[in-house]
């Protein structure tokens, strides 16, 4: 018994002083005094047998400690040359967020691999809302960091669909790599060219990604001959697949010739081996096709090449990372993430190929210079003023969450930031780390890290700056317009104000989201990119809000505009005592070329001071105000360019507004004596289906007056390419599914907008007239004539 009594007085002992070593790390923590962490952890490691006490320190201390313990030295330390931001982006259904799920999972940043549509009911990691989870598909960009071979990766897993193609746009704004993925059976597809003119446009280095090896049909070397061909890239591959759709083994790595297999249930286990003799001509084959691409495009195995050089291994990964860089060359690799193969490989590329951000051009406009481009430096410490461009808003638990990338500089929690667009301050209470929609605390960022942080009040696309002082603005975010509208209301009328407060932070998140009251039929429209993408905003306000909401019908964004040059010559005038009003103006408006359908422009040609010189802009923003409303069909007047060529003032009646009416005025009655159209918007559509219902499909779309550039086939499969106006596009999923047993799909994005044909141009007015009660009057005004 006193060997007993003995061991508990020890025992409580030892527990007392666990305990009080925990509050006391906690507080030398609070004081900036850090013990080591592993004498904290050694101190934390509380067995489960202790006193109540001791398991709420090990519950509630420990966490405080290692959180308090995990500070940004970390992040901080991190050489620039080992981070990329890259993106995954590429067609629907291409395998991009279950590469993202093998990524993380092989990087070690979560426990298990999830399937998109698994049949375990949890969903992919990265597709985190409960929508996609339901619908299988990626509706938000998502980012999440991860490590691999001591190099920070960050990533943004994009939407495939062309109705969220916002999304790919404001991601690929704020990285400095990509990964295209491309599906082995579909090949390039209209989302894929896309996507590939999003990269062309923010100047985007990226890796290509065959996958679905294991697919029936698969074929890697038709989808290489369609990037060269219709995406216009230097390609070439760096692997070459072992078998293909069942029989998918392996790898073989080009550069060092060697065979790999990708062992284990989960593929995590890597063994090399030799070539399989029946691959070793081919292999050679194409090792000499990549060196020669290269060759063709950079100057040093050039000059080998020309010599009858052999290149080393180190020679060819060194070609392959210059002219990646540059966009000169695109290196192509294989997989199949589904079933765990390539993935690892294509980590190794990314972080071998793809820029880190002190390899990245970045320009920030300063607008106190006339907008003077300003390379930004990508140095991570605070020797240079801080630049963030905020890319993504979003609403969080917490409040508005805003995504950032930080360009120059550094920022920690609890700094002031000055708003470039607004001029406001504005103090930054926390910053986090994104990981899907979980979110990891940080005291600071620096250069080329990608953040997010609450409670600041901006729109999408905002710079920010340390100092007031400062008008860097990073260059913009391109925003497409939106191609269709309906209206949309709260089924009950007791939920307007949940309805409200759902359309205000949709459109704040969305800029390609839009809703705006019609005066003339008395409803609310919504526009966005699709239908897709308007039904997806209505269960959301459905599931988030509570507010169920009822749907129009599909209404397509049309422009009026007109067929021949016409002059004006409007005199505004109005005189009620006092100072009047007196404007005149006097020019041609002409229509543009087709391909600026969507554009209205405006040019001074004036000489002299008949119009002086300070009233100009004031015309130029009556004519642009007068342009949101067609008279014929009450839809946005595009596709014209007013020239002002001369006018007339008063001394005394002329001001802004006088000449801002005159300018509405002169648009007004020239568009009455124009030749007037109605342009509508053509879509690319891509139309997958099997052989044996190619008459009914080319039935279909000829049915829906399309125009049929060309036509694929692979295996038993063929692809039919055309461009089909969208009006005429309502309903075709519905068709295309019965006309081909459910087997056929088909994809389509914007392409341009051209003139309408008369019996939709007829349509279009009529239905104009009879919402605004024109058609009604003249319907009555004919028969009193017809009585009469």
């Amino acid at each position: 018994d006193d060997l007993y009594r003995h061991e508990r007085r020890k025992r409580r002992l030892h527990v007392k002083f666990n305990v009080v070593f925990s509050i006391i790390s906690t507080f030398l923590l609070i004081v900036k005094i850090k013990p080591t962490m592993s004498l904290l952890r050694a101190t934390l490691v509380l067995t489960s047998r202790q006193c109540k006490l001791t398991r709420r320190a090990q519950t509630q201390f420990a966490p405080v400690v290692l959180r308090l313990c995990s500070t940004d030295e970390t992040n901080k330390s991190v050489d620039v040359t080992r981070i990329r931001n890259i993106g995954i982006s590429a067609h629907i259904d291409s395998g991009k967020t279950t590469l993202t799920e093998r990524v993380l999972y092989y990087t070690g940043r979560i426990g298990a691999m999830h399937e998109v549509k698994g049949k375990d009911q949890v969903g992919a990691t990265m597709d985190f809302m409960e929508l996609e989870r339901q619908r299988g598909i990626t509706i938000q960009s998502a980012a999440t960091y991860t490590t691999w071979n001591d190099h920070v990766i960050n990533i943004i897993d994009t939407p495939g669909h062309v109705d969220f193609t916002i999304e790919v746009e404001r991601a690929l704004r704020v990285l400095d790599g990509a990964v295209l993925v491309l599906c082995s059976v579909g090949g390039v597809q209209s989302q894929t060219l896309t996507v590939n003119r999003q990269m062309k446009r923010y100047n985007v280095p990226c890796l290509g990604f065959i996958n679905k090896l294991d697919r029936q049909g698969a074929n890697p070397e038709r989808v290489l001959n369609q990037m060269r061909a219709k995406l216009n890239h230097k390609a070439a591959f760096v692997q070459l697949p072992i078998g293909l759709e069942a029989r998918t083994k392996g790898i073989v790595d080009l550069i060092t010739r060697r065979a790999l297999y990708f062992e284990g249930s989960d593929g995590g286990q890597l063994r090399y081996d030799d070539v399989p003799s029946d691959m070793t001509a081919q292999v050679e084959d194409r090792r000499s096709e990549l060196i020669e691409h290269l060759a063709n495009v950079d100057e040093e195995l050039g000059e080998m090449f020309l010599l009858e050089e052999s290149p080393s291994e180190g020679q060819i990964h060194a070609a392959i990372r210059r002219q990646c860089i540059k966009r000169a060359f695109t290196p192509v690799f294989v997989g199949t993430a589904l079933k765990n193969k390539g993935v690892q490989p294509l980590l190794d590329a990314v972080v071998s190929y793809l820029p880190n951000p002190s390899e990245v051009q970045n320009f920030a406009l300063d607008e106190s210079k006339d907008e003077e481009r300003i390379q930004m430096d990508p140095t991570r410490d605070a020797s240079k003023p801080f630049v963030g461009l905020a890319f993504k808003l979003e609403a969080g638990r917490f409040g508005q969450l805003t995504y950032m990338r930080v360009y120059q500089g550094y920022m920690k929690k609890g700094d002031s930031l000055y708003n470039v667009r607004t001029g406001k301050r504005v103090r930054v209470p926390r910053l986090v780390r994104m990981h899907a929609n979980e979110m990891e605390d940080v005291q600071e960022v620096f250069a080329g890290d990608i953040c997010a942080m609450f409670g600041v009040d901006c729109s999408s696309g905002d710079s920010f700056v340390s100092s007031n002082k400062l008008q860097l603005s990073m260059e913009s975010i391109h925003v497409p317009d939106p191609v269709i509208s309906l209206s949309i209301k709260p089924e009950d009328k007791g939920h307007l104000d949940n309805f409200s407060k759902g359309i205000a932070r949709f459109t704040r998140e969305d800029p390609t989201f839009r809703v705006q009251y019609d005066e003339d039929s008395k409803e609310t429209i919504a526009s966005g990119m699709g239908e897709l993408h308007l039904d997806v905003y209505a269960q959301r306000m459905a599931s988030e809000y509570k507010c169920k909401c009822i749907l129009g019908k599909p209404k397509v964004a049309f422009r009026e505009s007109i067929n021949s040059p016409v002059e004006f010559n409007f005199l505004h005038k109005k005189q009620s005592g006092g100072a009047g009003q007196f404007g005149r103006v006097i020019g041609v408006l002409e229509p543009l070329p087709p391909s600026s359908y969507t554009k209205v422009e405006f040019s001074d040609e004036t000489v002299g001071t008949n119009v002086p010189k300070q009233y100009v802009p004031a015309v130029e923003k009556g004519f642009r105000m007068a342009c949101e409303k067609g008279l014929m069909s009450g839809q946005k007047i595009a596709g014209v360019h007013f020239r002002l060529q001369d006018g007339a003032n008063h001394p005394v009646d002329s001001s802004d507004y006088s000449f801002q009416r005159a300018g509405e005025g002169a648009l007004k009655e020239a568009m009455e004596d124009a030749i007037k159209v109605i342009l509508e918007p053509v879509m690319s559509v891509e139309v997958t289906a099997p052989n044996e219902f190619q008459g009914a499909v080319l039935a279909g779309i000829n049915k829906r007056h399309g125009l049929i550039l060309g036509q694929d086939s692979a295996e038993d499969y063929f692809t039919l390419y055309t461009e089909v106006p969208l009006n005429n596009m309502f309903g075709y999923s519905t068709e295309l599914r019965s006309c081909t047993e459910g087997k056929g799909e088909y994809a389509m994005e914007y392409c341009r907008y051209q003139q309408a044909s008369p019996e939709t141009q007829e349509t279009v007015i009529r239905e104009y007239m009879e919402a605004t009660g024109q058609l009604k009057d003249d319907k009555k005004a004919g028969k009193k004539k017809a009585r009469n």
